[in-house]
């Protein structure tokens, strides 16, 4: 990790870090992706390539810079060189597992994965969740390449 920006500022299109004073104390290496919903969004990544312009700071290694708030990371990410659009690292307590195509299999535990930014919207399990997705199982996202 190159850097952890704990800071929050106004408002934001997303949800904030549930705990920001732990922003950057999370491990680099998790899940990608899955599960379908999420219970806590923990830290945005921004992953920079030294191949790709990036600053080596990490031998010739990828890293990461972790942000409380969304805003934050896409304001670094447009600025940095060799870094990606900001991911979003969640934790899961429930999920779905889908071990083959439109076979589910609820989960339970915790699990930390990043996730795109947008899978966000509508995924907040709450109470129910997973139930009523068992009972009407929604289409994963365009952009998900069966991750979620």
């Amino acid at each position: 990790m190159l850097r952890s920006d704990r800071m929050i500022v106004g408002t934001s299109a997303y949800p904030l870090a549930v705990d920001p004073r732990r922003v950057g104390s999370y491990p680099a290496e998790t899940k990608s992706g899955a599960g379908y919903f999420y219970d806590d969004v923990l830290e945005y990544r921004v992953w920079l390539h030294p191949e790709n312009g990036a600053k080596p700071a990490n031998g010739r290694s990828d890293y990461f810079a972790a942000f409380a708030q969304y805003e934050r990371a896409a304001a670094f990410a447009e600025k940095a060189k060799g870094a990606e659009q900001p991911l979003v690292l969640i934790r899961q307590l429930e999920w779905i597992d889908e071990p083959d195509p439109r076979h589910y299999v609820p989960k339970k535990g915790e699990r930390l994965t990043e996730w795109q930014v947008s899978w966000l919207e509508g995924s907040k399990r709450t109470v129910g969740s997973i139930d009523e997705f068992l009972k009407r199982p929604r289409k994963p996202h365009a952009d998900s390449h069966t991750f979620r």
